[in-house]
């Protein structure tokens, strides 16, 4: 099941942290969050999952930014979430999508007891310009049948900014 609008609003501060929260972002069963300024790519056009990957931070100016197709570009919420007997899901808004955006490759799927901002691995169709604070995904919640477990990871829990692959990690 997933929860209404208004049960996001009812849980808000117990099962559900989002922080800024602005009511005016609750959709009928979902919460728009919004991109913060900051962008981070990768330096090296070729990636090996076995090492870390060196990056670089772009800052989105109110004019906006363009984006390239071919390039993955990895941005964060400016909300902080924490969720709590649920599992978190994050989308993409349809007039995000409508414009050739791609906010999530596969990274979607939340768990139950992350906290931290959400990484977006962002990608366009075609060349956009972008704009720093803008609605950008929706994060949603379905409800969880049977004894829960909650997310611990060394990874990117309680991650304090944009998280770029750490997939190394496993091969340690």
């Amino acid at each position: 099941m997933i929860l209404t609008g208004l049960e996001i609003k009812k849980r808000m501060g117990g099962d559900i942290v989002i922080d800024p929260y602005d009511s005016k972002l609750v959709n009928p069963n979902s919460y728009n969050l919004r991109l913060h300024n900051e962008l981070v790519v990768y330096r090296n056009e070729t990636l090996d999952m076995k090492v870390p990957s060196e990056t670089e931070t772009l800052i989105i100016p109110p004019e906006g930014m363009l984006l390239k197709p071919g390039r993955l570009y990895l941005g964060r919420t400016l909300e902080y979430t924490e969720t709590r007997n649920l599992v978190p899901m994050l989308e993409g808004r349809s007039s995000i999508g409508r414009l050739g955006l791609f906010v999530h490759v596969t990274a979607g799927f939340g768990d139950v007891g992350f906290k931290g901002y959400w990484t977006l691995e962002i990608s366009a169709i075609q060349p956009i310009r972008i704009y720093p604070f803008v609605g950008i995904c929706q994060i949603f919640y379905h409800t969880v049948e049977g004894e829960i477990t909650e997310y611990v990871s060394n990874k990117y829990q309680s991650n304090k900014g944009i998280q770029p692959s750490m997939m190394y990690k496993d091969f340690q």
